[in-house]
Parts: structure tokens; sequence; C-alpha cells
């Protein structure tokens, strides 16, 4: 018997709701025919934009509705409709990329969206600026391209995260291998996604009784899902923000299995005491054999009991946060009929961004490129994206995206060096990473104008608000120093900005709160240092105790460990900063 028929649980969600029971958007999933709603009507009718519970829907197939929010007074004045667009997104398995499927979104983001890619903090690819109409072709052709969006989005397990640097041999191979095993049997079954977007054949539920779902069952999951791998010494994919993190073990650079740790998470909601960012649990260690099976037992532990009446509560984390590991531990061991082996200790030193040449473990090497919130367009001063698809036509380097929203050109030869370096340098592409400053550790989500969650600014913005920190630095004799930014423009936590040196969350139009004291190796929260700061004195914010650190930091000491030590009451007492 497997985790999935092994259904947990009298008192489990899954079985507890009935008609009308639950959030709306569990009723929405119990309707819909395993995902099929009236997707491919609405799809074919001549409107710009889909119904309510359709919007629920596409979400599960790799689309987000959104409008311009730039165009919505002009547009409400003129009695127009809002200027409705889709974000198509795909599901790459530890972010990595054929030359031949990276040129293929690059052609699709021209000729169907607003001619950019924008690189994901869980290496996946979004185009943005889709139009209704085009949103069939631009999914099949994607699919085409042997790509898939089904689950890239929804109350599924989304992208599965890895460290994509190839810099070991068989251990990172490996690695890769388990994070698309993993994304495949993860996956759900129902055909309604190859119905809809690649096949046109259209299978009636009425007449195909013996379609399930046998791991989701037919309302999925309450809430997101999120899973992924990092190596000891290299957390570059924040493992412990993970629903499920997976430390690799290793002997040499043989992969002999997993730490596993569970109940991570960053979304919170402003105002709402019962939800926070979690760091992940250990749970157990497992062995190559048997690490899929646990994280399906997981998985389904989450499905039976996480919240559907209430989505802000929705996600793992809360079942392990209030019922704890022991309790946790023991349902999956019931699911899996074996005895967990306890957590071995685990070792992260460092958030790795692999930029600039690298040497592979075949003596081929790689080359890491900064892409400014892994957004890849065109301007005045780099042309990013031309540049790019040229490099890639032409040489057909392997594509990676990091979970840093950078790329990864890998498998360059040795003679091949100059020749992309300077065809890069053409289109201003900068290829020394000690030339970025200090955006090289920034990040933020797209926010406005697109994001229908946004309540202030992010992307945007967040260049040049760099600019004024990194200017504070340098007035301080801090120049070159290593601070993560991170920039969202909600709570919900899409750039991790829980775990920066510095997170800015937004708050309320023109309004952040920031927090400080994360770790450079992903393993500390940061915590709330200001709120409600306006966006234009959030460089004068920090300067107090950037000025601080300078002058009392121990040795090497980073910005957020020197917080952490002295203490956020402390910091507060000193620099005379409000918290309301």
């Amino acid at each position: 018997m497997t985790a999935s028929e092994h259904s947990g649980s009298e008192n489990s969600y899954l079985k507890a709701l009935g008609p009308g029971e639950g959030s709306k958007v569990e009723q929405i999933k119990v309707n819909s025919h395993l995902l099929r709603g009236k997707i491919a009507e609405e799809l074919a009718e001549p409107t710009s934009h889909f119904t309510e519970d359709q919007i629920q829907l596409i979400k599960f197939h790799g689309i987000y509705q959104q409008d311009d929010r730039d165009l919505r007074q002009v547009r409400k004045a003129a009695r127009a409709e809002k200027a409705y667009q889709f974000m198509v997104r795909s599901r790459i398995p530890g972010g990595i990329l054929t030359p031949e499927q990276y040129l293929v979104q690059d052609e699709l983001a021209d000729r169907y969206g607003n001619g950019t890619l924008r690189f994901t903090t869980r290496q996946s690819i979004q185009l943005h600026g889709i139009l209704k109409e085009n949103l069939h072709q631009t999914i099949h052709d994607i699919n085409k391209a042997l790509l898939s969006t089904l689950a890239a989005c929804g109350d599924v397990n989304r992208n599965v995260m890895a460290c994509p640097a190839p810099t070991s041999s068989r251990a990172q191979a490996r690695v890769q291998e388990f994070a698309h095993r993993l994304a495949m049997h993860l996956a759900p079954r129902s055909r309604a996604y190859s119905e809809i977007w690649v096949d046109g054949k259209k299978t009636h539920i009425i007449e195909s009784p013996d379609e399930v779902e046998p791991m989701y069952g037919p309302t999925y999951l309450p809430r997101k899902f999120k899973v992924g791998i990092a190596f000891p010494g290299d957390n570059c994919i924040d493992v412990y923000t993970q629903d499920i993190g997976l430390i690799a073990r290793l002997d040499g650079d043989k992969l002999i299995g997993f730490t596993v740790v569970i109940g991570g998470g960053m979304g919170m909601t402003h105002g709402k005491s019962e939800t926070f960012p979690r760091l992940g649990t250990p749970l157990c260690d497992a062995s190559t054999d048997t690490v899929v099976a646990i994280a399906e037992a997981i998985l389904t532990v989450q499905r039976d009991y996480g919240d559907r009446k209430n989505r802000k509560h929705a996600r793992m984390k809360y079942v392990v946060d209030e019922r704890g590991i022991d309790w946790f531990r023991d349902e999956v061991e019931r699911r899996l009929g074996f005895t967990l082996a306890p957590p071995s200790p685990v070792e992260l030193h460092a958030i790795e961004d692999h930029l600039g040449w690298q040497q592979q473990a075949d003596g081929r090497w790689f080359l890491g490129l900064h892409i400014e919130n892994g957004r890849v367009r065109d301007t005045e001063t780099a042309q990013v994206k031309t540049g790019l698809r040229e490099v890639v036509a032409h040489f057909r380097p392997g594509v990676r995206l990091t979970p840093q929203q950078n790329i990864l050109l890998t498998d360059i030869e040795e003679a091949q060096r100059d020749e992309v370096e300077a065809m890069l340098k053409r289109y201003g592409i900068v290829t020394d990473p000690a030339a970025i400053g200090a955006y090289r550790f920034a990040m933020a989500c797209p926010a406005l104008p697109t994001c229908g969650l946004a309540v202030a600014e992010s992307e945007r913005v967040l260049p040049e608000l760099v600019k004024e920190i990194e200017t504070s630095l340098e007035e301080l004799g801090l120049a070159g120093e290593p601070i993560s930014i991170r920039m969202t423009g909600c709570p919900n936590g899409c750039a991790r900005p829980y775990m920066g040196d510095i997170g800015l969350v937004g708050r309320s139009k023109d309004l952040y709160n920031v927090y400080i004291g994360g770790d450079q190796a992903g393993t500390r929260l940061n915590v709330l240092y200001a709120a409600s700061v306006p966006l234009k004195n959030i460089p004068a914010t920090l300067q107090p105790v950037l000025a601080l650190w300078k002058q009392e930091r121990q040795r090497e000491e980073s910005f957020g460990d020197f917080c952490h030590r002295v203490g956020i009451e402390r910091l507060r007492e000193r620099t005379t900063v409000a918290t309301a």
C-alpha cells in the first residue's frame, strides 16, 4: 500500500469537507473534474479574460491572469475593461534547459509576450504579457520543446529546485536526476492539461470513471507545495524555506542519500499573527531508494491535515509547527510502514551564486552571468536578451537557471572562452562578478504593475534603492562587503526576503517593513527592525545600523551576523528606530 492509498486520519480535512465547506477555492477544485472546469470553453470565447472560477483553475496549468495596474485608472475613466494579460510559467526541474528550449522561450517572449523573459527564484521562466487569444499556441509550443507549464503554479508540488552548478560529476548529476524524478512523481495525473493545451483530444470525465488523482485526490493540496535539493556547504536553493528540503549526503563524489527537513515557508499576512515565515525542521535521513516514497508520504500528510478553510493558514509549515515534528514523523512512518532513520547533523556554510568563469568536473567551463532581478531584456546600456540569444544560438551551451535569478552557460570548451566573452561584451553584458557591486546579492519579485497581490513596488525600484545603499556603504568604507538585499511588494515572500541580511517587504503603497539579521548560509530568519518605512527613507533608516556595524563588528563579521549578535532591541535603542 502506498502513502497515497494510506489516506490518513478520519479527522483529515480531505475527508471532513463536504458540500459548501472549506474555502471557495476548495469548492472550485471539487467541481473542476480534475482541473478541467470550463477552461477549454472559455478559452474558445472571444473575450480577453477568464471568469473567477477558471482563474483559480488555470493556475494549475501554469497560468496567472493579470492586468496592467498602471492603466487601471485611465481605463476605468474611459469605461474600458482592464488591460488583461497572462503570465505563463514553465516548470523546469533543477533549472536545466537545452539551448533549443531556451531559444523557444526567447522567441515566444517576442512573438506573444512583452519581449522579456523573467527568471524566477525557483529556477523557472515566466513569460509576461501574453494575451488570452495567444495562450493556447504559447503553451502548445512550450510543450513541443519538451517543457511543461503543468504544476508550475496551483495547489500542487511546484518546480523542484536543485543546485544547478556542474562543479562535481557523479553527485551533481545524481542530484539533478532526483530533482527530475521528484518533479515527475509528484506531478498531477489528470489528463486535463494534455486535452486542453497539447493534443486537443477531450475526454469527458463522465466517460472516464477510471481517471483518478492517485496521490492528490480531487481536491489536490490545501496550498502550494515546494521541494528543493541542496548540497552540503552550498545552500543556494535556500533549503530551509522549502516544504520538503533535501540536503545531499555524500561519500566523496557519490550520492548516498539525503537529510530531510520539512515545514519551511516564507509567506505571511500583515496583521495576522497566526501566519509567519518558518524554517524547516529536520525530520529524518533518507536513502536514495526511499527518498521518493518519503517525499510522497510527507505530501499526503499535508494533503490530509493542511487547513482547507483558511488559505492564509494552509501551508504545511503550520501543520508541522502546531502538531510538532514527533507527531508528523509518526504519521509519515504509519503511511510508509517502516521506521525513519534519525536526521544527520547538517552544516551549511554559504549561499553560492555561481557567477563568473568556473571549471566543470569534466574539464570544460561554465559562465555564471548576473541578471538584474532575473529580467532578461534589452536596454540602452545592455542588450541582455539579444546577447544571450546570440551566444546560445552560436555556441549551443547548456543553460541552467539559478535560485538567485541568474543564468549559467555550461559545457563551454576552453578554446571557446575568449569568443564567448567577446560576444557577451559586445552586447554590454557584464561577465566579471566583481564589477556588479551591491546588486550581486540583491533580488526582487515582479510586484507592480502586473502582480495582483502587490501592495507596493519591488522590481522597478530596487535598482535605484541598491545604488543608494551602496553609496552609504562606500561612505562608511564598506564597499565590496557582501550584503544580501531581498525585496518584495507584499508579505508573501517570493524573493525570500525573510532570509536576507536586509529584507524589504511591502506593507502598503510606498511603505515597507525593514528586516535585518539573516545570515549568508540561509539558516536564520531576519527580524523586524522598522515598520512602515517610506521607500525614500529606507537608506537613511539603514545608515545608522550600517555605521554601528562598521564601528563594532568583529573580524570579518557579516552584517546579518552582527545584527544577530547585538540583538534587535539594542540596535533599535541605539539607532532610535520606531517599529510601528
